[in-house]
């Protein structure tokens, strides 16, 4: 017989007194971005996983690689299984390193768990309880620098939601478009990775 879990549950109320898997991330991110828009964008929109609730601060998304970055940004559609070559043109790489260690909090493997939490809370389709989860993560005593996680469209790819906090520590390299032929290379890689064609 199959059984509904239903939603993922609220962070517990002594959510505060509870210790925090903390993972300190000393490399480089990648993100994929639209050109002409600062690669270093906050989000307070609420339209993605682990906004603020009601746009208490804002969350900047990068992958820990190229792949991880490509697939969450073009994963989305998942039922057209090509990109447009127009698109790869609008949207730029870039490279964004930490000054510092960044202090991210460690929901990609056993850390999901320690927490309380499941995979709902990673890769379900509603954000209502992510957005309450990644709150209470933000407002830790422990002032983390954000949430380590695995990416939906690829689980074994890790990605970061980073808090506004960390913007002054953070340096960002623009790598040009996708479809410079620098990242040619890189491109049919990855749309070979995910079988996705180009047109």
């Amino acid at each position: 017989m199959k059984t509904t879990l239903g939603p993922h549950p609220d962070p517990p109320l002594d959510f505060a007194a509870r210790p925090l898997p903390i993972t300190l991330f000393r490399r480089s991110w990648f993100r994929i971005h639209r050109l002409g828009r600062d690669p270093l964008y906050f989000g307070r929109s609420g339209d993605n996983r682990f906004d603020a609730p009601a746009g208490e601060f804002g969350v900047l998304y990068v992958g820990k690689d190229e792949r991880c970055a490509f697939i969450e940004v073009f994963g989305a559609a998942t039922g057209a299984r090509f990109v447009e070559q127009g698109e790869l043109a609008a949207r730029g790489l870039a490279r964004v390193a930490p000054r510092r260690p960044l202090r991210l909090v460690n929901l990609a493997g056993a850390g999901l768990a320690r927490v309380g939490a499941d995979a709902r809370l990673t890769s379900g389709e509603s954000y209502g309880a992510a957005h309450r989860w990644a709150l209470a993560i933000h407002d830790h005593p422990r002032r983390p620098d954000g949430i380590a996680f695995a990416a939906r469209h690829d689980p074994s790819r890790v990605a970061a939601a980073l808090f506004e906090r960390t913007c002054a520590d953070l340096e960002v390299t623009q790598l040009g478009s996708l479809a410079d032929p620098a990242h040619a290379e890189l491109v049919a890689a990855l749309l070979d990775t995910y079988k996705i064609g180009l047109v």
